[in-house]
């Protein structure tokens, strides 16, 4: 069974900001044989993509709204994915999930594992 637990939200104001982290484990899973990515989901909205990292190489891909002020990366040696936001919005405020599809390109909309999820909210 794989596990994805993220970890590092919290309350920031606007203008601030914060890392993720988002932890894998499993006793057959090889996390650098998955693209993995950050979604989140506002209340009463439906989840949408934030970005997502390549299985291979180091393509990442993003969501318009936050191009320029967040940044992907991994490190697999850690089984670890990580979300830097900066120069963070009201609008950023939403539960944050991490989640992982095994060798698909990097805009898949695909995925075979979720985590939690972790709150996050910024204040105006």
């Amino acid at each position: 069974q794989v596990q994805l637990v993220e970890s590092g939200g919290g309350l920031v104001q606007a203008g601030g900001s914060l890392r993720l982290s988002c932890v894998a484990s499993g006793r057959t899973f090889r996390f650098s044989d998955y693209v993995v990515a950050w979604f989140r989901q506002a209340p009463g909205k439906e989840r949408e993509f934030v970005a997502a990292h390549s299985w291979s190489g180091s393509a990442t891909n993003y969501a318009d709204s936050v191009k320029g002020r967040f940044t992907i990366s991994r490190d697999n040696a850690k089984n670890t994915l990580y979300l830097q936001m900066n120069n963070l919005k009201p609008d950023d405020t939403a539960v944050y999930y991490c989640a992982a599809a095994l060798m698909r390109v990097v805009t898949t909309t695909i995925y075979d594992y979720w985590g939690q999820g972790t709150q996050v909210t910024v204040s105006s």
